[in-house]
């Protein structure tokens, strides 16, 4: 039988499905009238969620999908199911024909967006920092100057009484990002390193703009990569690493 036929004979099947699984009426009229390419765009592998005996889960806002936007082509489809899987660092999302959770390829996706949180986008190589994976990370100031986020999971054995198991253990990495490259930063006399800055530098913010010292390490970095952005800085690219061993 014709593989187009099979499809659009599945279309009741497809708004059942999906309204079983209480997706939105916008993520169906898509899948209707982008049925071939938004097709394309989704096939990956067959998603199976951790065992049952896990303690906890690899996902980013719990084992539920959110509606969300996902970006592939500078094309944004909006109130797609998603779950975003920090641990494996992949995007799944829910298959309307086969009724089932696949994984997302992730050189397909630009980014995405889930509705209880920020902007997550697709970046290239981060040299010798293993939790990049597939290249995710939250993008909490889009300047020049961007500051990353990534979140991750990282495995690790669980013990109790007369039981041994896995669990997932949250973490997060603060970087800056310009033209191409990656820097690090965990805290904020390595952030004034890579921007160039001078102890003077920061005095003059504090006094001229209420720079606040005490801030939270991102928001302390969106706060100093955009006061670091005015006319009288000038910023030709991030210091080597080696200097930032303080």
């Amino acid at each position: 039988m014709n593989k187009g036929l099979i499809l659009l004979s599945t279309v009741a099947f497809i708004f059942q499905g999906i309204a079983s699984f209480g997706q939105s009426q916008t993520y169906l009229s898509l899948y209707r009238d982008q049925l071939p390419y938004f097709q394309e765009l989704i096939t990956g592998a067959h998603y199976e969620d951790p065992p049952n005996s896990y303690v906890g889960h690899p996902y980013l806002y719990g084992r539920d999908f959110q509606d969300g936007i996902l970006t592939i082509n500078n094309v944004s489809y909006t109130d797609v199911p998603l779950l975003y899987n920090m641990h494996e660092d992949e995007l799944v999302t829910f298959h309307p024909i086969y009724l089932k959770k696949i994984r997302i390829k992730p050189e397909k996706v630009e980014e995405f967006q889930m509705e209880d949180g920020g902007l997550f986008r697709r970046f290239s190589e981060n040299p010798n920092y293993p939790p990049h994976k597939n290249g995710f990370y939250e993008v909490v100031s889009d300047g020049m100057i961007k500051v990353l986020v990534k979140h991750y999971k990282k495995k690790t054995v669980y013990r109790e009484t007369g039981r041994v198991t896995y669990t997932f253990l949250a973490s997060e990495d603060f970087f800056y990002w310009w033209s191409g490259e990656f820097a690090q930063i965990k805290n904020g006399n390595q952030a004034m390193k890579a921007l160039g800055l001078t102890k003077k530098d920061i005095r003059h913010f504090i006094r001229t703009q209420g720079l606040d010292r005490n801030l939270s390490l991102q928001e302390y970095l969106v706060r100093l990569v955009n006061l670091s952005q005015s006319p009288e800085v000038e910023f030709s690219g991030f210091a080597k690493q080696k200097g930032y061993d303080n």
